[in-house]
């Protein structure tokens, strides 16, 4: 039988009879995957960080430590994000195994120790999903989550929601670009990225993408998820106003040819800042698995120079170590 999106919407540009798409013409040509994966052999990529694992681990990582009420946000590597916002907590893209795979013993692995254990998470009121890619969403992980907070809400693109109810959930908030849901006195709004879904062979975007606006009484913080720079990302505060906080994703950018559609670099994210007016930011996406040719340390390096020739007269641009704590407040 032939698979048709049963929220197919003709009048939806990112959508079609068979999935999702992109609103931008991006594709990848014939070939392509095959000929960065013969590149990334011969050069042998990605080399480890300049000074080794050990050092990077020593300088940009820190185990999380959990005080005060004020509104915050601790990074815990890659996209994965535990925020406070009006004493509630909140989850982006938990991964806490060992590797972004479907099974235990292949696949990338953890390059730096998961900053803090889920036993030690004081409550849990909201997990966000971005998309379905194993780096994002990670079954081991929302099944311990479950155990631990079973009435924890999720919100997800669509088409993702019948895998969350499988691991155990209930509730589940399935919601479209644009589309908004008001949860305990805060605004979840569904936002547009430029990237793709897959998890098995059969399965390539049959379910959507995006990134998450959450507005609390204090301000919008974006959590971009993933996502190719477009200047669609622009209509976000266009639509829903001034954002007061992102979370940008700066890593998995190389080699650029390939690569770009659907991952911002360093300097992507830096001039995407500036087009937002600058407001309070962190990098995200780098620092804990080596899903492309760039060293662990590349993504780092790469934006400290951009922000260095860009000339910011404001500090706003905050690089976190994983594990470190941003006060929003």
């Amino acid at each position: 039988m032939v698979w048709k999106n049963p929220w197919y919407n003709p009048a939806l540009s990112h959508h079609s009879p068979d999935g999702f798409i992109n609103t931008a013409s991006v594709t990848h040509q014939p070939g392509d995957v095959k000929r960065w994966r013969n590149e990334r052999k011969a050069a042998g990529l990605p080399r480890p960080p300049a000074d080794g694992y050990e050092r990077f681990i020593e300088q940009w990582w820190q185990k999380v430590e959990i005080t005060g009420d004020s509104d915050g946000l601790w990074w815990l590597g890659h996209a994965s994000i535990l925020l406070r916002l009006q004493g509630q907590y909140l989850l982006t893209d938990p991964v806490f195994s060992r590797r972004a795979s479907p099974v235990r013993f292949a696949g990338p692995q953890r390059r730096t120790p998961s900053a803090l254990a889920i036993a030690d998470i004081p409550q849990l009121d909201v997990i966000l999903i971005s998309h379905n890619h194993y780096d994002h969403l990670d079954t081991w992980t929302l099944r311990a989550l479950l155990r631990r907070f079973p009435d924890v809400q999720f919100f997800v693109p669509l088409g993702v929601g019948a895998l969350i109810r499988r691991l155990g959930a209930r509730h589940v908030t399935e919601l479209d670009w644009w589309q908004s849901m008001i949860f305990q006195g805060m605004v979840y709004t569904a936002v547009p990225a430029q990237h793709w879904s897959m998890r098995t062979l059969w399965d390539r975007n049959r379910s959507l993408w995006c990134g998450w606006v959450v507005e609390s009484a204090e301000g919008r913080f974006w959590f971009a998820g993933d996502t190719g720079y477009t200047p669609e990302l622009l209509t976000i505060p266009q639509r829903l106003g001034a954002l007061d906080a992102v979370a940008l994703p700066v890593g998995a950018y190389a080699p650029r040819w390939f690569m770009s559609i659907h991952h911002m670099d360093p300097q992507s994210a830096v001039a995407l800042w500036q087009q937002l007016g600058s407001p309070l930011a962190f990098p995200v996406h780098w620092g804990v698995f080596e899903l492309a040719d760039e060293s662990l340390d590349q993504p780092v390096k790469e934006l400290q120079l951009s922000l260095s020739e860009a000339a910011i007269d404001n500090d706003n641009f905050r690089i976190l170590k994983i594990g470190q704590y941003l006060p929003l407040a």
